[in-house]
């Protein structure tokens, strides 16, 4: 699938749910980042995001649902990748952006900056926090 069938699935909730992985989310993340500003493409994010979970009966629990400091983390790393290497490796779509950044594809990236618990508490859910094992990068604008 291509990118702007993706986001149009996305956007329209019809990409099958099975389809929606972490590496659809960084996708997701970085075709945003890529036409609109930090603030408005995590807008976009997290807007989408929600109103996907709700079509798909996603149910918001501890463990489970939209999490604000799981998707502004994610969305700010994507955002200092593309910033610190769009010069030196250019790419034309999220599917290469993805080859090129394996460092963002492992689900577990987070651990890195987050605690688990503190990434999975209740407040991080609804608001963004700060990271408590290391600082996220400055982003590059």
């Amino acid at each position: 699938m291509d990118d702007s069938d993706l986001l149009e699935q996305f956007e329209n909730r019809t990409l099958p749910f099975a389809q929606w992985t972490h590496r659809c989310h960084v996708k997701v993340a970085y075709l945003y980042l890529r036409r609109y500003p930090f603030a408005e493409a995590l807008e976009r994010m997290r807007v989408g995001i929600k109103a996907y979970n709700a079509a798909n009966n996603r149910p918001d629990g501890p463990t489970t649902g939209y999490n604000e400091t799981t998707t502004h983390a994610m969305v700010h790393l994507i955002a200092a990748v593309m910033y610190a290497y769009d010069r030196t490796h250019p790419v034309t779509t999220a599917d290469s952006f993805c080859d090129i950044h394996p460092q963002l594809m492992s689900q577990y990236v987070l651990r890195f900056f987050y605690s688990p618990q503190r990434r999975m508490h209740p407040s991080a859910k609804a608001e963004f926090i700060e990271p408590d094992l290391a600082p996220l990068p400055k982003l590059l604008v």
